[in-house]
Protein backbone atom coordinates (compact mmCIF):
# COMPACT_ATOMS: atom_id res chain seq x y z
CA UNK A 1 0.00 0.00 0.00
CA UNK A 2 1.39 3.20 -1.23
CA UNK A 3 -0.25 5.39 2.36
CA UNK A 4 -2.93 7.37 0.42
CA UNK A 5 -6.53 6.94 1.37
CA UNK A 6 -8.13 3.71 -0.14
CA UNK A 7 -10.75 4.44 -2.87
CA UNK A 8 -13.89 2.43 -1.49
CA UNK A 9 -15.21 0.09 -3.85
CA UNK A 10 -17.26 -2.91 -3.72
CA UNK A 11 -15.89 -5.35 -1.10
CA UNK A 12 -15.85 -9.29 -2.43
CA UNK A 13 -16.44 -11.55 0.55
CA UNK A 14 -13.04 -13.41 -0.77
CA UNK A 15 -11.41 -11.00 0.10
CA UNK A 16 -9.48 -11.10 3.94
CA UNK A 17 -8.37 -7.45 4.06
CA UNK A 18 -12.51 -6.17 3.29
CA UNK A 19 -13.92 -8.02 6.19
CA UNK A 20 -16.85 -9.63 6.23
CA UNK A 21 -20.00 -8.44 4.02
CA UNK A 22 -22.92 -6.74 5.82
CA UNK A 23 -25.72 -9.00 5.48
CA UNK A 24 -29.13 -6.43 5.64
CA UNK A 25 -30.79 -7.06 9.14
CA UNK A 26 -33.46 -10.21 8.80
CA UNK A 27 -32.11 -11.30 5.33
CA UNK A 28 -31.34 -14.65 4.56
CA UNK A 29 -27.83 -15.57 2.95
CA UNK A 30 -28.26 -17.56 0.00
CA UNK A 31 -26.81 -20.86 1.09
CA UNK A 32 -30.09 -22.50 1.72
CA UNK A 33 -29.78 -23.00 5.52
CA UNK A 34 -32.91 -20.97 6.53
CA UNK A 35 -34.41 -22.50 9.98
CA UNK A 36 -37.90 -23.68 10.53
CA UNK A 37 -38.38 -20.24 12.83
CA UNK A 38 -37.17 -18.17 9.90
CA UNK A 39 -39.21 -20.39 7.88
CA UNK A 40 -42.69 -19.56 10.06
CA UNK A 41 -41.97 -15.89 10.48
CA UNK A 42 -42.13 -15.58 6.63
CA UNK A 43 -45.06 -17.73 6.32
CA UNK A 44 -46.96 -15.78 9.03
CA UNK A 45 -46.14 -12.60 7.56
CA UNK A 46 -47.39 -13.63 3.90
CA UNK A 47 -50.21 -14.51 5.68
CA UNK A 48 -50.64 -10.99 7.27
CA UNK A 49 -50.05 -9.56 3.76
CA UNK A 50 -52.30 -11.85 2.03
CA UNK A 51 -55.21 -10.83 4.86
CA UNK A 52 -54.87 -7.74 4.52
CA UNK A 53 -55.08 -7.40 0.72
CA UNK A 54 -58.20 -9.66 0.77
CA UNK A 55 -59.87 -7.36 3.60
CA UNK A 56 -58.97 -4.06 1.20
CA UNK A 57 -60.70 -5.94 -1.52
CA UNK A 58 -63.71 -6.71 0.32
CA UNK A 59 -64.21 -3.73 1.80
CA UNK A 60 -63.66 -2.04 -1.68
CA UNK A 61 -66.21 -4.76 -2.84
CA UNK A 62 -68.60 -3.45 -0.25
CA UNK A 63 -68.68 -0.03 -0.91
CA UNK A 64 -69.29 -0.81 -4.88
CA UNK A 65 -72.06 -3.34 -4.00
CA UNK A 66 -73.19 -0.50 -1.81
CA UNK A 67 -73.13 2.17 -3.96
CA UNK A 68 -75.28 0.20 -6.61
CA UNK A 69 -77.66 -0.94 -4.60
CA UNK A 70 -78.54 2.96 -3.58
CA UNK A 71 -78.78 3.24 -6.75
CA UNK A 72 -81.22 0.22 -7.54
CA UNK A 73 -83.56 1.22 -4.81
CA UNK A 74 -84.34 4.61 -5.16
CA UNK A 75 -84.66 3.59 -9.42
CA UNK A 76 -87.12 0.78 -8.24
CA UNK A 77 -88.90 2.72 -5.94
CA UNK A 78 -89.80 5.65 -8.38
CA UNK A 79 -90.54 2.80 -10.74
CA UNK A 80 -93.06 1.22 -8.42
CA UNK A 81 -94.71 4.77 -7.44
CA UNK A 82 -95.07 5.26 -11.11
CA UNK A 83 -96.90 2.20 -11.77
CA UNK A 84 -99.67 2.82 -8.88
CA UNK A 85 -99.83 6.20 -10.26
CA UNK A 86 -100.66 4.60 -13.68
CA UNK A 87 -103.01 2.24 -12.45
CA UNK A 88 -104.79 5.23 -10.45
CA UNK A 89 -105.03 6.81 -13.59
CA UNK A 90 -106.52 3.69 -15.58
CA UNK A 91 -109.16 3.63 -12.88
CA UNK A 92 -109.94 7.52 -13.34
CA UNK A 93 -110.26 6.71 -16.62
CA UNK A 94 -112.17 3.72 -16.66
CA UNK A 95 -115.21 5.52 -14.38
CA UNK A 96 -114.77 8.65 -16.91
CA UNK A 97 -115.33 6.81 -19.60
CA UNK A 98 -118.07 4.30 -18.29
CA UNK A 99 -120.08 7.44 -16.68
CA UNK A 100 -121.62 8.43 -19.46
CA UNK A 101 -123.06 4.97 -20.69
CA UNK A 102 -123.88 3.73 -17.59
CA UNK A 103 -123.78 6.65 -14.70
CA UNK A 104 -121.52 7.25 -12.01
CA UNK A 105 -122.81 4.50 -9.99
CA UNK A 106 -122.82 1.68 -12.82
CA UNK A 107 -119.10 2.77 -13.57
CA UNK A 108 -118.29 2.72 -9.58
CA UNK A 109 -119.46 -1.06 -9.70
CA UNK A 110 -118.32 -2.34 -13.12
CA UNK A 111 -114.90 -0.96 -12.07
CA UNK A 112 -114.94 -2.21 -8.36
CA UNK A 113 -115.88 -5.59 -9.91
CA UNK A 114 -113.29 -5.75 -12.25
CA UNK A 115 -110.64 -4.82 -10.10
CA UNK A 116 -112.20 -7.21 -7.49
CA UNK A 117 -112.12 -10.46 -10.09
CA UNK A 118 -108.53 -9.38 -10.98
CA UNK A 119 -107.43 -9.62 -6.86
CA UNK A 120 -109.15 -12.59 -6.35
CA UNK A 121 -107.42 -14.29 -9.76
CA UNK A 122 -104.29 -12.83 -8.26
CA UNK A 123 -104.42 -14.11 -4.89
CA UNK A 124 -105.33 -18.03 -6.29
CA UNK A 125 -101.99 -17.92 -8.36
CA UNK A 126 -100.16 -16.41 -5.19
CA UNK A 127 -101.80 -19.63 -3.18
CA UNK A 128 -101.06 -22.20 -6.13
CA UNK A 129 -97.53 -20.90 -6.23
CA UNK A 130 -96.79 -20.99 -2.37
CA UNK A 131 -98.23 -24.58 -2.47
CA UNK A 132 -95.77 -26.21 -5.29
CA UNK A 133 -93.22 -23.72 -3.28
CA UNK A 134 -94.02 -25.94 -0.08
CA UNK A 135 -94.10 -29.26 -2.22
CA UNK A 136 -90.65 -28.34 -3.68
CA UNK A 137 -89.34 -28.11 -0.16
CA UNK A 138 -90.61 -31.72 0.85
CA UNK A 139 -93.38 -31.51 2.85
CA UNK A 140 -94.18 -34.95 4.21
CA UNK A 141 -97.77 -36.60 5.66
CA UNK A 142 -97.45 -34.99 8.82
CA UNK A 143 -96.45 -31.78 7.72
CA UNK A 144 -99.55 -31.69 5.96
CA UNK A 145 -101.82 -33.09 8.69
CA UNK A 146 -100.48 -30.26 10.99
CA UNK A 147 -100.75 -27.66 8.70
CA UNK A 148 -104.94 -27.96 8.76
CA UNK A 149 -104.85 -27.59 4.85
CA UNK A 150 -104.88 -23.72 4.63
CA UNK A 151 -103.03 -24.23 1.66
CA UNK A 152 -106.14 -25.66 -0.51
Amino acid sequence: MDGSPRRMTAQSPDDPVAGPVPQDEGRQQDTGTSSLFDDLATLIEDGRTYADAEIAYQKTRAAYIGQQAKVLFIAGGIAALLVVLAIVALVLGALLALTPLVGAIGATAIVFVVLLVTAFALIRIAQAKAKAMMRAFGNNAEDEEADGGEWE
